[in-house]
């Protein structure tokens, strides 16, 4: 079995523990649902928000879905000027058969246009607004 990451995005409405925690567990179900991840398959979820997110942690949404055993580490991602804003990334690692070309990577709200290159493919990722 291969160790395989699956990338997702999404943006918050606003700097809350509510906002922040509701958005990337709407991520993370999107993420496990169109990828059929089982939980004891995740490895690890490393997640990264931008540096106007801080009332809460993302990884709290994962403990939420009972991801009790799974290693989470949540960072500050690169502080770019004019890039986008109020937004929560995720990498979760998985163990799977599949092949990285069967991986779907997931992108909601503004976050879609984090990876324009992706979304002329429309093979393995989901844009949603």
């Amino acid at each position: 079995m291969n160790v395989r990451g699956i990338r997702g995005a999404i943006t918050v409405k606003k700097n809350s523990k509510e906002d922040i925690v509701a958005s990337t567990r709407t991520l993370l179900k999107k993420m496990v649902a169109e990828n059929k991840i089982k939980t004891e398959d995740i490895a690890s979820a490393i997640f990264s928000v931008t540096k106007d997110l801080n009332a809460q942690f993302p990884a709290v949404a994962a403990r939420e879905l009972g991801w009790i055993y799974t290693p989470l580490l949540c960072a500050y991602e690169i502080n770019v000027p004019k890039s986008i804003k109020k937004c929560v990334r995720v990498l979760l690692l998985i163990n799977s058969k599949k092949a990285q070309k069967d991986i779907k990577n997931i992108y909601i709200g503004a976050a879609s246009n984090l990876r324009p290159d992706m979304a002329l493919k429309k093979r393995t990722n989901y844009y949603l607004s």
